[in-house]
């Protein structure tokens, strides 16, 4: 190939995969992420105070959306290459869209303490989609502990709401298989791009239909804003689906999917303390033991690795 063609041949930018992590830091970026989610279904109440359920997601999407763009565009970060656009569109379906949407409308008649089922189950599911899709089977011992602690969070979940199903149950589980969908992608993704990246291409690429979204749901639904309303909107926007998703990401790629969605089992948990805190709604004196048993099986989980 000669100079000139070398000159004008068209060049691609390819992109490249994340400095290396430790497994400790990214425990620690997972356990961040579980967090951030855990205040998720409190500040979603919150921000049903003011908003619709439509409305607040879409709204809360755009505004994810222009956050994750402002850094892209900031860091100057290349467009992805054209093979990472159809996982991308799995993540925006699954994270941004399908289970915040799904979740929210599921909150209008359920309680924050039924709706943790869905969070509780959704370790096992997030393992068993990352052993399908990327073909990596944990040790028996693993799903051994990862069945477990379902099993305690369900349980517990289900004493704490009655023990009965609720209206709201179709809409949790839906959330729940988009949501493992998106997980497992977004973890496979974050092997050859930053977290935040992930996430925030997914965001952008979100942005058209959450902008006409919120123009339309704005319009429907009537909105009267309260500082619960407005501090519930913030924190689904920046917390749970921008920063939440980034250090979640980032932990995943360091850890693997498996061990990642095993440290989750810790969420419904934190939601139910939450829920006493944020909400005033009620917590059994169970709870103790269930966290300690859920405990028990993170550290299984993260002993035998993926």
């Amino acid at each position: 190939m000669t100079a000139q063609d070398s000159a004008t041949r068209p060049t691609s930018i390819a992109v490249t995969a994340p400095p290396a992590q430790g497994a400790g830091g990214g425990t620690l970026l997972a356990l961040l992420g579980v967090v951030a989610f855990s205040l998720t279904f409190p500040s979603t109440v919150w921000g049903l105070e003011s908003f619709g359920p439509w409305s607040l997601v879409a709204v809360r999407s755009t505004l994810a959306a222009l956050i994750a763009g402002a850094f892209l565009v900031a860091r100057r970060v290349p467009v992805p290459d054209r093979r990472h656009w159809g996982g991308l569109a799995v993540v925006a379906g699954g994270v941004v869209l399908g289970f915040p949407l799904l979740t929210t409308l599921a909150l209008r008649t359920s309680t924050t303490s039924h709706a943790a089922v869905v969070v509780g189950l959704l370790p096992l599911t997030t393992a068993a989609f990352a052993a399908v899709r990327t073909g990596r089977r944990p040790s028996r011992a693993f799903w051994a502990a990862a069945l477990a602690g379902a099993a305690v969070v369900a349980v517990f979940t289900l004493q704490q709401s009655g023990g009965g199903l609720s209206a709201g149950d179709p809409y949790l589980f839906g959330a729940l298989l988009v949501c493992a969908a998106g997980y497992t992608e977004g973890g496979r993704l974050a092997r050859v791009m930053p977290g935040w990246q992930v996430i925030g291409w997914a965001l952008v690429l979100c942005l058209p239909a959450a902008v006409a979204g919120s123009a339309v749901a704005l319009a429907a639904e009537p909105v009267r804003l309260t500082a619960h309303g407005v501090i519930g909107l913030v924190w689904v926007a920046a917390g749970s689906t921008f920063f939440g998703l980034y250090v979640w990401y980032r932990g995943m790629a360091a850890i693997g999917i498996a061990r990642a969605s095993q440290l989750q089992l810790a969420q419904p948990l934190l939601t139910l303390v939450w829920s006493v805190l944020l909400l005033g709604e009620p917590l059994s004196a169970a709870a103790p033991l269930a966290a300690g048993a859920v405990l028990v099986c993170i550290a299984v989980t993260q002993r035998t690795g993926s």
